[in-house]
């Protein structure tokens, strides 16, 4: 079948006009638009508007475009080109007949602890049950089986295994939602890896800012492998050349080696089951740490509180990239053992109406999705479209991941209600990534709660006044509900003090189903955690223990004493005749001639006719008075596409800002083969950049090699032969300070004069993460200090002999009985006057994070009331990460604390110290706690 003739050319034309007619009565200039013009900058067609040009050219034509056409044609003759690819309609959804699914046996037990045990438990209880049923473009399925997964992830796994992977190792996945996917996931989990995923990338003219973006996660995640589909190689590959770790750019098919035989690499709950990104992250990637234990603990705590079993069935489209569709949906259905019918996020915004006619045809009872989703169905869908719809069966719709608006869910309830929809099914729900997914429930069948509060005291104290009905003004906030089973929910003031109901603050949490941290963010760390509670970084208030969120943290503007959230503004903006539905930031921006806030209100415009520009600014000034009180400072309207946005939608309206701020918001769109173009010599530079990086790094750590034969022999010589320990530590100190000094190591130090500050005995506690540790210390410690090192070092000649002979105490860690006889010949030289140094960590890991601390070194102290200076020793794990032979040039530092001295019971007082000195270790590290 082609499309290629003049007629059917000029056709499809008068189409995409006859729209754009619609959307712009009396825009000048629309006939004038011809085959190559831009659908979106052009014709003026947004994202919505692209729903209903390709219902109509499907109509019309009596065939069924792919779904890829919904973002990759940016043109009409993009659009006629996938008019010739085309496929005669077929058979929708709603002729399927309702399908009959057998339960399984009950839920996995509890005492699976890990993903890949639910996995297992499930392929040998009842390998042949269906798992997932996946749709593909054509509306045709497949289904996945539980042994089936099993195995194509093993095949993976082995593969993996095979090029080097080891047990920690980071492998992003950059897949579409399909059978590939789950096996990569799983396949990276039997291979004791920690799967990353990435949202594969979208539109050509978007190519250069994904890459941006991807970059950054990749980078930071340490990524060795990318799992991707042959469509994105060539993207994999220049991030190769932004990302050093990343070794191998593979697709599923190439990675995959006979799984026959493979034994799983064991992890225990403990353990990093995947990493999180936002789907914002940009510059400083924020990668949540979530464990087995804590998605299990989320997936348990969710279940109970919604009721489901494995006798529901949830149909779902939400991106795999995203934690309401993994853990929700896809999670969810291992956990409980229900039936997931999964089709791409790309079906569902390239026909929305296929999303509810799959839950008539496989009588789903639960399913989900943000708000937008909601209200693309309420305004997009025909009454054509629905005819013999039926949604009873739907008993959870869970709307949520994104503002829930008040409208919307009633505007739904109200449309759908003739094809069996219940309002009660609706359920506003609340959850983040750092919780693993959900936090707070609404009660099961109750509907959703709408509270109405005076908007300018909401505004101007913080108080959640509840409005007279009589209120036109009112503020209507939405109800998320209670925290999960398990879990805890507080509002606090910008002091950390809780604040009563109803009463504004930050929305804080707590519970087993919370992250550890971000990954190597330490920054963002400091800011996510108050002690036992984390911060959401939403503002809410609670009534009768439900949650009701009034926005974001950091998007608030503060303006003449008044707090103003962005979100309803937008909204209504977006309503405007004339502004692109969805196309809307409202963000404060600092006034460079006041140096105050200003107000700023960006708006894409279908229309660039003067009348347009002249009448928008005067009705969003009228929005803004009547919802915040106050007048926009600055208004712009924009062309298509100027608003930027998370690959889920939702507005990045810090980056809008940043943008404004540097007068760059008009800049102009490249072209797609410009933005390839940039990526490539970008690369090449990076690439180039990275080999002399690579050859330098080779070249000094020759030289770091060269220096060590040239000294550490001879030190040990002068060492095992000199007599006089004084004298032995003296050489010690003098050769490990050249060691450093030639190799360009010679750490920083701070904080020495603390160690003059106790003439008597004193304890020094480090942290430890290489085997290079002890070598700086010696340099930069006076010679008085001994060290106290590991029982097993006796058996080791060449370490045995110095430590030795510079008057090292040795412990023993597994035999309790041989370890009280060294802690009281450690107790006995503290008495006589020397003083200690101690690695209280025991041993250290090639993986990022301060260990547990042993407690001999701080009973000791307490028995002897010697003091404990805590000393953080920084970069020497890039120097020497793990058990590698190959240092790496990394800059050190020492920071020494001043003394800690405890006058409590002996046991309380070794707790106190301890716990003091290993927070402020810790605090200066700048890894996250592992003592978990």
């Amino acid at each position: 079948m082609g499309y290629s003739s003049e007629d059917d050319a000029a056709r499809l034309l008068e189409t995409v006009r006859s729209l754009a007619r619609e959307l712009r009565p009396g825009a000048h200039g629309v006939d004038t638009l011809q085959l190559d013009h831009d659908l979106e900058r052009d014709f003026g067609l947004d994202s919505l508007a692209r729903v209903e040009l390709l219902a109509r050219i499907e109509r019309e034509w009596g065939v069924r475009l792919a779904d890829s056409a919904m973002i990759e044609a940016e043109s009409p003759h993009d659009l006629l080109d996938h008019l010739g690819r085309a496929a005669p309609a077929v058979a929708r959804l709603r002729q399927t007949g309702p399908e009959q699914v057998a339960p399984v046996s009950g839920p996995p037990p509890d005492t699976a602890s890990t993903l890949v045990e639910l996995l297992d438990w499930h392929a040998a209880r009842h390998g042949e049950r269906v798992h997932i049923t996946l749709y593909d473009e054509t509306e045709h399925t497949q289904d996945i089986r539980y042994q089936d997964l099993q195995a194509e992830a093993h095949s993976v796994a082995a593969g993996l295994v095979g090029e080097g992977a080891s047990p920690g190792d980071r492998v992003a996945m950059m897949l579409p939602t399909g059978r590939d996917f789950f096996a990569a996931f799983y396949g990276v989990l039997y291979a004791g890896c920690v799967p990353v995923p990435l949202y594969p990338p979208a539109r050509p003219s978007q190519i250069e800012d994904h890459m941006r973006r991807i970059a950054g996660i990749v980078a930071n995640a340490e990524a060795v492998v990318l799992v991707t589909d042959p469509r994105a190689r060539a993207l994999g590959h220049l991030l190769r050349a932004e990302c050093p770790a990343l070794r191998k750019v593979a697709t599923v098919e190439e990675l995959s080696r006979p799984g026959d035989g493979f034994r799983p690499v064991a992890r225990d709950a403990s353990d990093i089951a995947f990493l999180q990104y936002t789907s914002g992250s940009t510059g400083s990637p924020k990668g949540v740490m979530l464990t087995h234990a804590n998605l299990l603990a989320n997936l348990k705590a969710m279940a109970t509180a919604s009721g489901v079993t494995e006798r529901d069935v949830f149909v779902s489209w939400l991106p795999l990239y995203h934690d309401m569709g993994l853990i929700g949906a896809c999670m969810g259905s291992l956990y409980v053992g229900f039936r997931l019918v999964l089709m791409s996020p790309l079906a569902f915004l390239a026909r929305p109406a296929r999303w509810l006619w799959a839950i008539h045809a496989h009588r789903a009872t639960v399913s989900a999705a943000p708000n937008f989703a909601y209200e693309l169905c309420v305004n997009k869908l025909d009454d054509r479209d629905l005819e013999g719809l039926n949604l009873d069966s739907w008993r959870l719709a869970y709307n949520g991941a994104e503002p829930v608006s008040p409208d919307t869910i009633e505007r739904f309830g109200t449309r759908f209600a003739r094809y069996g929809f219940r309002a009660g099914a609706m359920t506003p729900v609340y959850g983040l990534a750092e919780s693993s997914v959900g936090l707070a429930f609404p009660p099961l069948g109750r509907g959703p709660r709408v509270d109405r509060v005076e908007r300018a005291v909401l505004s101007r104290s913080g108080i959640a006044r509840p409005a007279p009905a009589s209120d036109p003004l009112a503020q209507r906030i939405v109800a998320c509900g209670q925290a999960l089973p398990g879990h805890a929910i507080r509002i606090v003031d910008d002091g950390g003090r809780p604040v009563p109901e109803r009463t504004q603050g930050r929305v804080q949490f707590r519970g087993p189903s919370a992250t550890q941290g971000y990954y190597r963010n330490p920054e963002a760390n400091s800011g996510l955690f108050d002690g036992e509670w984390l911060n959401s970084g939403d503002l809410g208030y609670l009534a009768e223990g439900e949650l009701f969120l009034t926005g974001r943290e950091k998007d608030l503007i503060i303006r003449g004493g008044h707090n103003l959230y962005p979100q309803e503004l937008e909204e209504a903006v977006s309503r405007l005749d004339g502004v692109r539905r969805g196309g809307v930031a409202v963000f404060p921006a600092t006034d460079p001639g006041s140096g105050t806030e200003k107000l700023v209100v960006l708006a894409e415009i279908r229309d660039d006719m003067p009348a347009v520009r002249e009448r928008l600014p005067r009705d969003i000034n009228r929005l803004a008075v009547d919802l915040l009180g106050v007048p926009v400072d600055d208004i712009v309207l924009a062309a298509p596409r100027t608003v930027l946005k998370t690959s889920s939608g939702k507005v990045r309206r810090a980056a809008c800002r940043a943008l404004y701020e540097a007068g760059t918001l008009s800049r102009t769109q490249r072209a797609p083969w410009r933005q390839w173009l940039n990526l490539a010599l970008t690369g090449a530079a990076s690439r180039a950049g990275r080999w002399l990086r690579v050859s330098l790094g080779a070249a000094w750590s020759a030289w770091a090699w060269l220096v060590f034969l040239a000294i550490v022999p001879p030190a040990w010589i002068l060492i095992a032969g000199m007599p006089g320990q004084a004298r032995r530590r003296r050489i010690a100190r003098t050769c490990a300070r050249v060691a450093l000094g030639l190799t360009g190591l010679s750490p920083r130090t701070s904080g020495m004069q603390h160690l003059n500050d106790h003439p008597g005995p004193m304890i020094v506690v480090c942290n430890h993460a290489s085997y290079l540790d002890a070598l700086v210390l010696v340099a930069v410690l006076p010679p008085r200090f001994a060290y106290v090192a590991k029982q097993e070092l006796q058996h080791n000649p060449f370490a045995a002999i110095p430590l030795r002979r510079l008057g090292s105490a040795f412990v023993e860690r597994f035999d309790s009985v041989r370890g009280v006889e060294d802690t009281q010949a450690l107790e006995a030289r503290l008495r006589a006057g020397e003083s200690l140094a101690f690695f209280p960590e025991g041993t250290f890991r090639h993986q990022p994070g301060l260990l547990p601390f042993r407690m001999g070194a701080f009973v000791l102290a307490a028995r002897t009331a010697s003091p404990v200076v805590p000393v953080c020793l920084t970069g020497s794990r890039t120097l020497l990460p793990g058990r590698e032979l190959r240092p790496r040039f990394s800059r050190l530092k020492v920071a020494v604390n001043a003394p800690i001295i405890s006058n409590d019971s002996e046991w309380k007082a070794a707790l106190h110290l301890r716990d003091n000195a290993r927070r402020q270790i810790l605090l200066l590290s700048g890894e996250p706690d592992a003592a978990g």
